[in-house]
């Protein structure tokens, strides 16, 4: 099984939001052959709470706008603005904070899972994860 393309659509509308908003790390999972409840999980990094929050804002707002008026169903810790999650139910997004992603380091938990090429500028070519 693979993800759904318009899942990997909206993951690339919502990755090129965090890269204009300068996120640092941004990475995507297709994870459908390891989880049913969803097709693809993203990951980017900011280095300030602000940062992380204005990074899941503009990445609400483009894929409300450019992705059909998608719409989160869940937003978790967005008070903290420490680890920010946005479930658009096909596809999540996690917008963290450098520290919590050290300290978290999700992409162990889909290391196995096809990364998806987020078509972002200057992106580097497929690389394997350091453990």
């Amino acid at each position: 099984m693979t993800a759904l393309a318009s899942s990997i659509n909206s993951v690339r509308i919502a990755a090129a939001a965090a890269d204009r908003m300068k996120a640092q790390d941004i990475v995507a999972y297709d994870v459908s052959a390891q989880i049913g409840i969803t097709d693809c999980m993203l990951l980017a990094s900011a280095s300030n709470e602000r940062q992380v929050l204005a990074i899941a804002e503009e990445i609400e707002k483009d894929l409300y706008t450019k992705g059909g008026k998608l719409q989160p169903r869940g937003r978790e810790g967005v008070q903290e603005a420490q680890w920010i999650l946005l479930d658009y139910g096909d596809f999540i997004v996690h917008v963290m904070h450098e520290e919590a992603r050290d300290f978290y380091h999700l992409e162990r938990l889909w290391r196995d899972c096809p990364r998806i090429d987020l078509e972002l500028p200057d992106a580097p070519v497929d690389t394997a994860d350091a453990d």
